[in-house]
């Protein structure tokens, strides 16, 4: 399993399936290959949305923005230390 967290304020926000973040990575940009976080807006769960992602990632991305128009998710994979 995978751990997301809002990177502003640290707060959990679930967990997804190693499946479930082999889309995203698929899916977003990430700035280098130690990269841990994935800035998301409204229009960027739209299209992974578009793009086939399981409902339930998308909720959680959703939930994640919490009425935002964007925010930074941070991710952590079981075993990470």
């Amino acid at each position: 399993m995978v751990q997301l967290f809002d990177a502003e304020s640290g707060a959990p926000l679930g967990s997804i399936t190693e499946s479930q973040m082999a889309f995203l990575m698929t899916e977003l940009e990430e700035e280098s290959a130690r990269d841990r976080d994935y800035y998301i807006s409204v229009e960027t769960v739209d299209m992974l949305e578009a793009d086939g992602a399981e409902p339930e990632l998308v909720q959680l991305m959703r939930s994640a923005l919490r009425g935002r128009s964007g925010a930074d998710v941070r991710w952590s994979a079981e075993g990470d230390g």
